[in-house]
This record gives C-alpha cells, structure tokens and sequence, in this order.
C-alpha cells in the first residue's frame, strides 16, 4: 500500500476503539497502529477490514496487527489479530481511514509554488503556455508538455515523454516515453463513497498511479488513483480516446484497450489483453492473459487465460455466435 502523497499519522488502539464506539475481541496492551490497509498488503502494527466472504482466504494469510471484521467472518482471522467487531465494517474503516489521512478525501486543484517555464530549459524540456507546475514535480529530459496543464505536487515524469494541452496530473509516477494526449485527467479520487444517515462519507484515495514506460494514454481519459493501493498501467500498453480506469485497476503489459471502454475498481487485467470498444468491466474482476474482449460486452466474471469473449454477459466466443445462429 503506497502513501507516498500524504502525511499520516499513529493512532493508538485504544483511541479508535473510543472512537467507533467498539470493543475488541480481547484485552491488549494499548499498541500504536502506523497505517491502513487491505487484508493483501497490510503489514504488521497495520489495521484493515473484512466485511466479505469473497476475501477470507486473504483474511487467513494478512499479516494485519488489527482487523475491523464482522462477526461471523471473525473465525477465518488469526488467533493472534485483534478483532473489532462491527455491523458495518466497511463504513467503520472508512471512518478510520479518514483520521490517518484526514486530506485524502478531496483533490487539491490549487498548485501553490510553481515553476517557471525557463526553469526547464536547461534539460531541454518544452513547456506550452499557461501551464501550472508544482516546484515538487520532476520532469526527465526531453520531456514535452502541452498549454493549460496542471501538474500537482511530488508527481514525476520520465524522459522523452509528450504530454498534450489540458491535461492534469495528480499523485502520480510516470515512466520514460510515454503519451498522454489533449484533456486527459491523471491521478484523481476515484469513486468511492457511502452514505450513513444520509451524509455522504468519501473514501480516502491514497494509492498512486502508475504508468510505465513507453505507454500511451489517448485524449479526455480518466485514471483513478489508488484507494488502498497503486492503479497500474504496465508497460507498451495503449489505451484509447474516453476511457474510464476506475482506482486500484492493474493493467498488464502489451495491453490494447479501444476507446469508451469502462474498467471499474480493483480488477486486475493480465499481459496481451484486448479490449473492445464500449466494453464494460465489472470491478474486483481477474481477466487472464492473452484475453480478447469483443466490442461492446459486458464482462461480469472472472476470464481464463487465452480465451476470447463477446456479449453480455460476456461469454466464450464460440457459444456466442453458436447462440446469435440460433436466435436467427
């Protein structure tokens, strides 16, 4: 889990029980937690949730110190985890989550301290008119940049890359030779939120994006950055004009993505995949390698490698045309 973006802070355990109103599942030594994170990735002194049976068998391996679960999924934690047991764990994560990172719930468009464009001059970068460049950012040489672009705080760019007009980057890394075209949006909150007691409550988005060298990005895009973890695009991956990739998505390598596809959170798309235009991919997906995924399908499950699919709901290509010979 990355938090490279934003400043957090320990909280003691026994402050966020106070906090929720909660008891844990046994009497502790009062311990410091350094972080939040998904049942995957957490690490020890870190605090996460599990709220889904889908999840259990990350829940029997998580090295999590403190685990915000529901009752009846408490069992498949380890013995040696402190359990919190909550109703709605999910929404008591968020609540957590906001007071580790209390400014990751809203994207600051205001770049304080920016660059002049003759500050780049010397590694023969190009930078168009009007644009606003945090004196954080770093930027690789023979890198090109459009008019009107926002670049905010700690982002980096490579070398070699052309990045066009009305662009803005947020919270992102970016390798060398790599394409973004015209009115692209980089790295901001993705969407996720609940309400409780008809008040909206946004998830904190402290993750990254990604995206690795020699990758091209087409016109008016939108790449969520992380929730709990780094969106990623690997590398020679292409993706189309309009396409939406919702937070915490990872895109293999040598990727193809045609224009108004929507990929939404926490799926994970393998090596070689094509992708159809208008197609729709359900979040928490996993699509194998070497997947092909017709024009306008519908993708609600799981994909093996090698197969190829179309419709909706998306199915191998054989039993679809098998089943469209029959309607006709």
């Amino acid at each position: 889990m990355s938090s490279f973006f934003f400043k957090k802070k320990e909280i003691s355990l026994k402050f966020i029980l106070n906090f929720l109103n909660l008891k844990s599942s046994k009497i502790v030594k009062d311990i410091k937690i350094k972080n939040i994170s998904n049942l995957k990735e957490a690490k020890k002194d870190e605090i996460t949730f599990l709220n889904k049976s889908q999840y259990i068998s990350d829940a029997k391996l998580t090295k999590a110190s403190v685990c915000i679960v529901t009752d009846n999924l408490s069992s498949h934690l380890n013995k040696n985890i402190v359990k919190i047991i909550s109703d709605k764990p999910l929404i008591d994560f968020y609540r957590i989550a906001l007071l580790f990172y209390p400014d990751s719930d809203k994207d600051d468009e205001i770049v304080k301290n920016s660059y002049k464009n003759n500050n780049y001059k010397k590694n023969k970068i190009i930078i168009g008119n009007n644009g606003l460049i945090d004196k954080s950012v770093k930027i690789g040489q023979h890198t090109k940049i459009g008019n009107n672009v926002i670049i905010n705080s700690n982002v980096k760019i490579g070398r070699n890359c052309n990045i066009g007009s009305n662009v803005v980057i947020h919270n992102a890394f970016i390798g060398d030779n790599v394409i973004i075209k015209s009115g692209s949006l980089i790295g901001l909150i993705g969407f996720g939120f609940t309400y409780v007691n008809k008040k909206k409550i946004v998830f904190p988005h402290i993750g990254r994006v990604i995206i690795e060298s020699n990758v091209q990005i087409g016109s008016l895009c939108t790449i969520d950055r992380g929730s709990l973890s780094d969106t990623v695009i690997g590398e020679f991956t292409s993706v189309d004009n309009q396409v939406q990739i919702a937070h915490n998505v990872k895109i293999g390598n040598f990727c193809m993505i045609a224009a108004q596809c929507g990929i939404a959170g926490s799926t994970i798309i393998g090596n070689n995949v094509s992708i159809g235009g208008q197609s729709g991919i359900s979040g928490h997906l996993r699509i194998g390698n070497n997947v092909k995924i017709g024009g306008k399908s519908g993708v609600i499950k799981n994909i093996k490698d090698n197969e190829t699919v179309m419709g909706y709901p998306a199915k191998n290509i054989k039993e679809f045309i098998k089943n469209k010979n029959e309607k006709n």
